[in-house]
Formats: structure tokens, C-alpha cells, sequence
């Protein structure tokens, strides 16, 4: 087989592998969410880009070293699901850096943030003081949600995928014990029945999981 037929079958294949992935993930699009899936697309465009120009290596190859990934892309997304301490290995959590319009200095050195990068996304935001701030979130993607002391309707993501957020129970001068109360006055067993816990306007609204 001449070397552009070769490069066309492992485009296709390349091609397929890509959907393959992204009906795994239950994504719209590879649009990377978090740190490990950014780390997945470079992995994959590697692998394709690198061997789909090499002739040396055969088709089959080339099939097996996409299989071995989407094995591995796959286990790793059951785990995440499955597994409370393996997502939060994996993905991290969310990281207050500031709270009631004050720094949390330890944080943002944890994070690896700058007070030059801080002030530049705050300023980017018509934002000009920390005091103005009630909370500043950075989220596992790197995004920084803020909110300011004068907005309306806040909504917290109290519990996500079962877990509850303990920063966001510090910021609303709650424990723990307090969100088992409310989730089982809700008529629910644990935290980790809800998938989804918003916190809007000092009222509680869960979602649960589908039950089986």
C-alpha cells in the first residue's frame, strides 16, 4: 500500500477514535473541563500526530496504541464516577481565595496564583478591591468565579456528584451536620443520594440520582 493510503486509513481510524472518546466521556466536544482531560487531548493529538506521518509503524499498531488509551481514558472516567477520593486526586478541588473580602494568602500560593494575576482577572472584572469581594472560587479548570458583596441571588453548589463542599459550609456559617439535617428533612438518606445541591437565597435545592 503506497504512503498516502497508509496516512488516510490512520486519519479515518484517528477520526473514529475521536468519537469513540468523546461518546465515552458523554461530552458534546473534547473541550477540556479539567486539568486530566486537557492532559488526554494533548495525549491523544500526540498519538495521532505523531504516527499518523510515520510509516514505520503499521495500522495494527497504530489501532492497538489508540485502543490501549481509550481503555485507559475509560477506566479513568469510571473511576472519577465511582470513586470520591480517586475525582478528587484527579480533578482537585474548588479553592477559596478569598473569603468576606479577605485574601486567603496560603491558598493562593497553593494554587500557584500571583497577586499580579489576581488583581489582573479582578480588575478584569470592574473590580478594583479585595474588600469588594465576598468570594473568589477558583474552580478546577483554572477559572475564577467571583462574587461581589452587592449581588443578588448568589448560588452556591452546596453538594456535587454526592460530595459536599466544605468551603462552601464555611461561607454560609454551616457544618456538615447541619446539610445531613436538611438533606434528610428533604426526605433523603445521605449527601451522597444528591447529585446536584444549590444553595440560592438561603434555601436549599437538591436533585437527587435517578433511583434504580
Amino acid at each position: 500500500m503506497d504512503t498516502y493510503g497508509l496516512i488516510i486509513i490512520k486519519f479515518v481510524l484517528g477520526m473514529l477514535c475521536l468519537i469513540l472518546q468523546i461518546n465515552l466521556l458523554g461530552k458534546g466536544n473534547l473541550a477540556p473541563t479539567s486539568a486530566i482531560d486537557q492532559v488526554q487531548n494533548y495525549v491523544l493529538g500526540g498519538i495521532i500526530g505523531g504516527i499518523i506521518y510515520n510509516s514505520q509503524v503499521t495500522v495494527l499498531e497504530f489501532i492497538m496504541v489508540l485502543l490501549i488509551w481509550t481503555i485507559i481514558v475509560f477506566v479513568i472516567k469510571v473511576a472519577k464516577e465511582n470513586n470520591a477520593w480517586v475525582r478528587r486526586v484527579i480533578d482537585g478541588n474548588p479553592r477559596i481565595l478569598i473569603r468576606n473580602g479577605k485574601l486567603m494568602v496560603k491558598n493562593c500560593l497553593r494554587a500557584g496564583m500571583t497577586a499580579n494575576d489576581l488583581m489582573f482577572q479582578l480588575r478584569s472584572r470592574g473590580i478594583d478591591q479585595i474588600a469588594k469581594v465576598k468570594s473568589g472560587i477558583l474552580e478546577q479548570n483554572g477559572q475564577l468565579i467571583i462574587i461581589e458583596n452587592d449581588e443578588h441571588n448568589v448560588r452556591f453548589p452546596i453538594i456535587s456528584d454526592g460530595q459536599p463542599n466544605q468551603d462552601v459550609l464555611e461561607l454560609i456559617h454551616h457544618d456538615q451536620d447541619w446539610l445531613q439535617n436538611q438533606v434528610q428533612q428533604a426526605g433523603f438518606d445521605r449527601i451522597e443520594d444528591i447529585y446536584l445541591g444549590e444553595y440560592i437565597e438561603g434555601q436549599l435545592n437538591l436533585t437527587p440520582y435517578p433511583k434504580n
